[in-house]
């Protein structure tokens, strides 16, 4: 099959001739027909991330058929239309597993990280961490739900009841987590790059009820705030932005170290949180929300060959939304 393979950090990907994997036990073999881009892809090529199983295969926002079930499955069988995340397998028996907070298992193995991912024609997923995904939502709106969708759905539970949420940095997670928020009767605030005029009115076409740039101030004070963008100067920030009481959730699995602050702008029992992953709960609750809004993402769509220019684009912000790689055809 063909493949796109990081051999080394600060490398671009090359494409391959590789061989097909096989399903194990409780495995599916899956024809990949769509793969979200994702910051974290550029976290990994950058070598933000360390350790990576190189040779590796990215991608973990993958949309496909299943074209073979290990002989142990119970989930899915032939023909089956589902996702993969992030997440791709944790030991299931430690006290985090057990309580439903396997996001947080020590013996965690990631999707185009660990395990190869959907950077390629077929893959294999566990699949007790895969998700059924509706026959009648198309596969390149579906493929940036599985990482951008999901972490910013565990990310809004995270923020509590809210009614005034702040994004911090309008990408492919903002840009679908406004749409659910819009949804749920509740009030999005936009925060882009200084200057970003076109970035702040794609925000509120997206439904945002206000727009600005990063370094401002709302027009009122915010019940919580999310930080998308990978940039630790945003949490004091944001932190000047919410009420007493609230809330700033950093949604990356990376970001640039926070500055000192004020005990000022924490004190009121405001506090921050992170996110780490995702659970199969936030999975199966979300996906099974968001064909029924629907979510909409505003994608471009990038040949398997090109998966360089993709990133390359993500890191520039050269595009409103999520980037897709189109692999095979929906039908």
């Amino acid at each position: 099959m063909r493949a796109m393979v990081l051999h080394k950090a600060n490398e671009p990907l090359r494409l391959e001739e590789v061989n097909k994997p096989s399903p194990d036990n409780r495995q599916v073999l899956i024809r990949v027909q769509a793969c979200g881009v994702c910051r974290t892809d550029l976290h990994i090529l950058d070598g933000d991330l360390e350790d990576p199983d190189l040779p590796l295969i990215p991608g973990h926002q993958i949309v496909g058929v299943v074209e073979e079930a290990g002989h142990a499955t119970r989930k899915f069988q032939k023909g089956d239309k589902i996702g993969v995340p992030w997440l791709g397998q944790t030991c299931g028996e430690c006290g985090f597993c057990r309580r439903g907070e396997e996001n947080l298992c020590d013996e965690a193995r990631f999707t185009g990280y660990d395990i190869n991912g959907g950077f390629a024609e077929f893959t294999v997923a566990d699949e007790r961490y895969c998700f059924p995904i509706p026959e009648s939502y198309d596969a390149h709106q579906a493929a940036p739900l599985l990482c951008a969708g999901l972490i910013g759905y565990r990310a809004l539970r995270m923020a509590g009841e809210s009614d005034r949420i702040g994004l911090y940095g309008f990408g492919s997670s903002a840009h679908i987590l406004t749409q659910l928020i819009v949804h749920q009767g509740r009030k999005a605030y936009a925060f882009t790059r200084p200057g970003d005029d076109a970035g702040q009115q794609f925000a509120r076409k997206r439904g945002a009820v206000w727009a600005g740039g990063s370094e401002t101030l709302p027009p009122e004070p915010l019940d919580a705030a999310i930080i998308f963008a990978p940039v630790g100067a945003l949490v004091p920030q944001a932190l000047k932005s919410v009420r007493k009481g609230g809330r700033v959730v950093c949604a990356g699995i990376h970001m640039s170290d926070i500055p000192s602050f004020s005990y000022k702008i924490l004190w009121g029992e405001r506090s921050i949180k992170s996110v780490a992953n995702l659970t199969t709960r936030d999975g199966e609750e979300f996906m099974e929300l968001a064909p029924q809004i629907p979510v909409r993402s505003n994608i471009t769509v990038y040949p398997l060959d090109q998966a360089n220019e993709a990133l390359n684009d993500l890191r520039d912000g050269n595009f409103e939304g999520s980037a897709v790689i189109t692999i095979a055809s929906d039908e």
